[in-house]
């Protein structure tokens, strides 16, 4: 087991992954989705050992970092809470922080195909979700409710930023991802791969949900957009079919990410 090294020095620069948090996850001046993916908690830092991200390093106050029983090749450090909070921004409520190396978005032809083409899959599609906790939650309830990747527009959140991992309890980092650089147009690639794609809106004349028989539709994506606007006409007339979450009268819609683990289980 690791044995983490104390740090007395804000500026040590064997935790300079985590100074400065709340300014985002990259330095300023860099690109979108570039940076090192940053995780917080214990729970969460043992799904991303459990994951294919490499761990640069690990740096926590004293007792969280050891109760993850480490490896010994993964860089450790704790200090206490006080000069923790002054590398990192801000208070840190979960004790523990780490940081990993990002990997590049999956192959959208491989994502789309599976591991057997033959075999049934579950795809969620996201256009234009700029919310990185909305994101966040949506990947937690698709690896939970049977969805095998996401699909992101070109102006999607980056889920590798730390409040989309953070919000999905690190489930996002066993979730592949791709993105579609056409939009809506590379939807005609889902159709060609053998998927219904079913775009969720609350209006009167799509059809019922519950009315969308999985069994008949073995492969399946659903298309979500952002709170508020929701999927742009665009993408629900490029859909294979417009579908709408049944709701009590005087209800105009579902947060999107309540409305996102509706649809998975329904169509699980």
């Amino acid at each position: 087991m690791a044995v983490p090294v104390v740090i007395t020095d804000p500026d040590d620069p064997r935790v300079a992954d985590f100074r400065d948090l709340k300014a985002g996850d990259r330095p300023a001046g860099t690109q979108r989705g570039t940076g090192t993916v940053i995780v917080e908690g214990v729970p969460a830092v043992a799904r991303l050992l459990a994951s294919p991200y490499r761990v640069r390093a690990v740096f926590g106050v004293p007792g969280r970092v050891t109760a993850l029983d480490l490896p010994d090749d993964v860089p450790a450090y704790e200090a206490d809470k006080w000069l923790l909070s002054e590398v990192i921004g801000f208070r840190l409520t979960r004790g523990v922080v780490a940081s990993a190396d990002r990997r590049p978005p999956a192959d959208l032809d491989d994502l789309l195909a599976g591991p057997d083409p033959a075999a049934p899959r579950r795809l969620a599609v996201l256009e234009a979700l700029n919310d990185a906790e909305n994101l966040g939650s949506i990947a937690r309830s698709a690896l939970a409710l049977g969805v095998d990747g996401l699909l992101l527009d070109p102006r999607c959140a980056d889920p590798l930023y730390r409040r989309s991992v953070r919000v999905s309890m690190g489930h996002v980092l066993a979730l592949p991802f791709a993105v579609l650089p056409e939009w809506p147009g590379d939807l005609a690639r889902l159709h060609r791969a053998g998927y219904t794609t079913v775009a969720l809106t609350p209006a009167p004349d799509a059809v019922d949900l519950s009315d969308v028989d999985p069994r008949e539709h073995p492969r399946t994506a659903v298309l979500l957009g952002a709170e508020g606007p929701g999927l742009t006409p665009e993408a629900q007339q490029a859909a294979t079919l417009r579908a709408r979450i049944p709701m009590r009268p005087g209800v105009d819609s579902l947060g999107v990410a309540a409305a996102a683990a509706i649809a998975f289980a329904t169509l699980r």
